[in-house]
């Protein structure tokens, strides 16, 4: 049975509601970063339910010794922001996950052909087996960058059905070509949104995610 691109839309009134502060265009960006900090943590919540690798033990508490299941720190947990609007998200997983290794990639967009390119490459020459690697990319939009930063972490090792990509909107064009060259993914998002417009933006979406994050 072939595999299927997964797309998760949590219902939770805590993602709703940073979603629509960050939507709001009289939101000012320290406000905006926080909302999208927030939309990290809670869809990063979401994303590692039933993800996360865990192992199972045993704990003396001041009565007695119980069943006991911690997360495996064996295996490396990686999160991918896409600089720059991924790095407000990033602040939210962080903390959920304060272990896990950041390896930041730029990617830049020409606003003419609306193609990526790639200024900043931390990522490792390869990942361990195994390793779960979460991709913080807050605008799905017309699919260059994610698909580019995909391309980038499966030539490094990077299992697909080991990933989660976490977005704060999505639209279909992106995740039509997600689905064709990466159907074991899973991503979750607050919201998919109905189309990209000829500038490359996400409508009615929320604008230039980085530019409102960092004030520029």
């Amino acid at each position: 049975m072939a595999s299927q691109l997964r797309v998760y839309v949590p219902d939770h009134p805590l993602i709703k509601h940073w979603l629509a502060v960050s939507r709001d265009v009289s939101t000012p960006t320290v406000l905006f970063k926080t909302a999208i900090a927030e939309l990290g943590r809670w869809l990063t919540y979401e994303a590692t339910r039933y993800w996360l690798p865990t192992f199972e033990t045993t704990v003396q508490t001041p009565l007695a010794e119980t069943a006991a299941v911690f997360i495996n720190p064996e295996i490396p947990i990686a999160l991918i922001p896409i600089l720059r609007a991924g790095l407000a998200l990033q602040e939210g997983a962080q903390t959920l996950l304060p272990l896990a290794s950041t390896y930041h990639l730029g990617l830049v967009r020409n606003e003419e052909t609306l193609e990526p390119s790639c200024y900043l490459n931390k990522l490792p020459e390869k990942f361990a087996p195994e390793t779960r690697i979460i991709v913080l990319d807050p605008m799905l939009a017309t699919g260059g960058s994610i698909m580019a930063a995909l391309k980038m972490l499966t030539e490094r090792g990077a299992d697909p059905a080991l990933m989660r990509v976490i977005a704060v909107v999505a639209a279909p064009p992106a995740l039509q070509k997600i689905s064709e060259l990466y159907p074991s993914l899973n991503i979750y998002t607050a919201m998919i949104d109905e189309q990209v417009n000829e500038n490359g933006y996400i409508v009615p979406g929320l604008g230039d995610a980085g530019d409102r994050a960092f004030g520029t």
